[in-house]
């Protein structure tokens, strides 16, 4: 909540420095404190930095008591390199992880490890650089009805489209989904069985996302699922002389599993102010409409 303290850290590819400017400024504005342990990070190729020191300010961060959230600068490359030399303390108390993208890989990581719930919302220099309301930023009410831990249920609209209708309840997991199907075979694989399962990208042709939903279904990973909501997908426009969409190749495959189905939501990777939305609590999706989550639980038991 306005007021309370939160970290910013860097596991993945170097972040523009007027958009960290810009993001931290936005943070400040509705009334957060933000720490960074490394003022001026030199960043190495297309990382934020050295593997070495990207680590280490991620255990920094999961010690340091003065923060309840741990905010990313940006998205890209470069977080699954970490996961193998994390040393995390049995006793630590859950540090709540906001961003998307790339971060999708330390958020399975944390629920699968250490149960924690996490929210997939803006980053620094990818949706709090935007600002509230506006596109390339993010939606407000959302980040603060998932961040506030004040409600034990509230609702939000998904501003989709409904493929299949319908009304089930489950655990909400996933993120981007070049990073849950990367994480098939790891220790932090997501077992998505009772789940309602969140996929989205950018960037990814009808062919290209066809394959990984393939993969997906051939490795069991929709086996149980429950209802599935899917993001937008901006630049993912038919390749040549071809008409089908990704919406299209989504009805297709994903439309045999007979489970409630929205698609277009402004999750993740969007033009669109970006919804923020809890990983790893209870939700029910109203698949009608536009689409509906209700939130169960709270994602957080102290606010930040």
């Amino acid at each position: 909540m306005p007021g309370g303290t939160v970290r910013i850290i860097s596991p993945a590819s170097p972040a523009e420095a007027d958009k960290v400017h810009s993001g931290i400024a936005e943070l400040e504005r509705i009334g957060y404190r933000v720490r960074r342990h490394f003022s001026s990070p030199k960043p190495e190729g297309y990382f934020a930095g050295p593997l070495s020191r990207r680590t280490s300010e991620l255990e920094s961060a999961l010690r340091d008591p003065a923060s309840a959230a741990l905010i990313c600068a940006r998205g890209g490359y470069g977080s699954a390199a970490i996961l193998e030399g994390l040393r995390v303390p049995k006793s630590i108390r859950p540090k709540l992880l906001v961003g998307y993208s790339d971060i999708t890989v330390l958020q399975a990581y944390f629920w699968v490890r250490c149960g924690w719930t996490s929210l997939y919302g803006p980053m620094l220099a990818a949706g709090w650089n935007g600002g509230a309301g506006k596109p390339g930023g993010y939606d407000l009410a959302s980040f603060e009805a998932a961040s506030s831990g004040s409600h034990k249920d509230w609702s939000i609209s998904l501003d989709g489209e409904t493929l299949s209708r319908g009304e089930v309840s489950g655990t909400l997991l996933g993120g981007c989904i070049t990073l849950v199907e990367t994480g098939i075979g790891t220790p932090w694989e997501l077992d998505t069985r009772g789940a309602i399962l969140l996929l989205e990208d950018r960037g990814l042709k009808p062919y290209q996302l066809d394959r990984m939903l393939l993969h997906l279904w051939q490795a069991g990973k929709f086996r149980g699922v429950r209802a599935i909501v899917l993001g937008d997908f901006p630049e993912s426009d038919p390749p040549g002389d071809s008409r089908v969409t990704v919406r299209d190749v989504c009805r297709r495959i994903l439309g045999l599993l007979g489970i409630p189905i929205v698609f277009g939501a402004p999750v993740g990777h969007t033009a669109r102010p970006m919804l923020t939305l809890p990983l790893g609590v209870r939700a029910r999706l109203s698949a009608r409409g536009e689409g509906k989550l209700h939130i169960l639980e709270r994602a957080v038991e102290r606010r930040i």
